[in-house]
C-alpha cells in the first residue's frame, strides 16, 4: 500500500474504518438511523455555523456541485460562473446541463478572486439567480475569500453556491457569517473519510428558490428537493449508504474533538511552502495559497511522470498530478485532514528531495530539513 500524500482523497484513520464495518441495520426501516443520520447533519452544521439544514447525499463530492445547479438552475436562467481555476470554470457546464446560461467573470488563474474587480462587475451586470464559486479550487490550491464574496452576492440579491470540497475542516468557513445559500463538501478531503458522499449544507433561502420554481427540478438523484421532509416522514428518497455513513459520523467526531485542527493544517502548509522555495522549487500560485494543498511547478528538465513514478515505485508515496490546463505542468502535495501530519508531510518532502536528487536535479537545500526547522519554530 502507498502512502496516499494526494491533494484527496486523505489516509482514513483506523476509528473510521472500523466504524464502517459495523454491523447494519436496514436505514429505509429503522428509525434508530434516521435519528442517526439528522445527529450526523446536525453536527455538521453546528461545525460549520449554519443556521440552514444539512443534508449527507449518497454520491462522491462533485455529486453536490451538480444537485446544487440542478435544483437552481431553470431553461434561461442566468447564472455567473466565478472562474479563477479549473473546477470554478467547470460550474458551466452543470449549468449548461440544466438549460441555464452562464456567464463567466474569468480572472487570473494563479491568484484569488479580487473581490473589488467582482463589484465593479456586479454594479453593472447583477441580473443572475445565482453565482458559483469555489472555496479552494484544488488542482491549482488558490483559496477564494467566501466571506467577501458571497456577502457582496447576496447584496445584490443574487444566490450563492460555494464548492469547498477540499476547504472546509482544513480552512474556516462560516456558513451564516458569510452568507452562503448552498454549500458542498466530500468525505475525502479534509474530513478524512473514504470518497463516496457529498454533504451539503442549504439556506432556507435556497431552499425557497427550489420550492417557488416555474418548472420541475429535472433530476431525480440530483433533486435537494427530496430530501426536505426526510426526517418528519422517516423516509428517505433512496436507500442510503448506512456503512459510508457510519464512517463519515466518526470522521465528524475526530474532528469535532480536534481543536487544533485549522492551525495545524496553517502551520504545515507554511513551513511546506517555504521548505519547497527554500529548495529552489516555484510555486504555481502568486498569492491566494490554501492550507490543504501545495500545488509546485514542474521543474525544467523533468517531467510529472518521471516525478510521480519515482515516488510511488522508489518510495511508496503516492501524490498527485494534474490534468486539464495544468497537465503536465504541475504536482501537487495534500496536506488537509489525516495528511496535515509533521511525521508524514516530513517523510514525504524526504521523499521528493531523494527524487529530485535521482532524477538529476539540483536542490539549493533539502526540503525536509527546512520543514523541520520551521515547525520547531512554532
Amino acid at each position: 500500500m502507498y502512502k496516499i500524500m494526494t491533494a484527496g482523497p486523505t489516509q482514513v484513520r483506523e476509528n473510521v474504518r472500523q466504524a464502517r464495518s459495523l454491523e447494519t441495520t436496514n436505514p429505509d426501516l429503522d428509525e434508530a438511523f434516521c435519528e442517526f443520520y439528522k445527529e450526523t447533519c446536525d453536527l455538521l452544521e453546528e461545525l460549520l455555523h449554519s443556521s440552514g439544514t444539512a443534508y449527507i447525499l449518497g454520491g462522491e463530492g462533485i455529486l453536490g456541485l451538480e444537485a446544487a445547479c440542478a435544483s437552481l438552475t431553470e431553461p434561461g436562467d442566468r447564472v455567473l460562473v466565478l472562474d479563477n481555476g479549473i473546477f470554478g470554470k467547470g460550474f458551466a457546464d452543470f449549468v449548461r446541463i440544466y438549460g441555464g446560461e452562464p456567464v463567466l467573470f474569468t480572472s487570473d488563474y494563479r491568484r484569488p478572486i479580487d473581490v473589488d474587480q467582482l463589484k465593479a462587475f456586479l454594479e453593472k451586470d447583477s441580473d443572475f439567480k445565482y453565482a458559483t464559486v469555489v472555496h479552494c479550487d484544488t488542482p491549482s490550491g488558490v483559496l477564494n475569500d467566501v466571506s467577501q464574496i458571497c456577502p457582496l452576492l447576496a447584496a445584490q440579491g443574487i444566490l450563492s453556491v460555494v464548492d469547498s470540497v477540499a476547504g472546509m475542516f482544513g480552512e474556516a468557513i462560516d456558513v451564516d457569517a458569510s452568507k452562503i445559500d448552498i454549500l458542498c463538501g466530500g468525505s475525502q478531503k479534509a474530513l478524512s473519510a473514504p470518497a463516496g458522499l457529498t454533504m451539503l449544507w442549504v439556506s432556507d433561502k435556497a431552499m425557497a428558490a427550489m420550492e417557488n420554481r416555474r418548472t420541475p427540478i429535472a433530476s431525480f438523484y440530483a433533486n435537494i428537493l427530496t430530501f426536505k421532509t426526510y426526517y418528519e416522514d422517516k423516509w428517505f428518497p433512496y436507500t442510503m449508504p448506512i456503512s459510508d455513513i457510519n464512517g463519515l459520523r466518526a470522521a465528524v467526531d475526530n474532528v469535532m474533538a480536534d481543536k487544533d485542527i485549522l492551525r495545524r493544517h496553517e502551520k504545515i502548509a507554511a513551513a511546506t511552502r517555504q521548505a519547497v522555495e527554500e529548495a529552489g522549487l516555484k510555486l504555481y500560485l502568486e498569492t491566494g495559497f490554501s492550507n490543504t494543498v501545495t500545488v509546485i511547478e514542474v521543474p525544467e528538465g523533468l517531467t510529472d511522470t518521471q516525478i510521480l513514478s519515482t515516488m510511488r515505485e522508489k518510495h511508496n508515496i503516492m501524490i498527485s498530478g494534474c490534468f486539464d490546463v495544468l497537465a503536465g505542468k504541475v504536482i501537487r502535495i495534500g496536506h488537509m485532514g489525516e495528511n496535515a501530519c509533521e511525521e508524514d508531510m516530513a517523510q514525504t518532502l524526504a521523499a521528493m528531495d531523494e527524487t529530485l536528487v535521482e532524477l538529476g536535479w539540483p536542490l539549493a537545500r533539502g526540503m525536509k530539513d527546512t520543514f523541520l526547522r520551521l515547525m520547531e519554530k512554532e
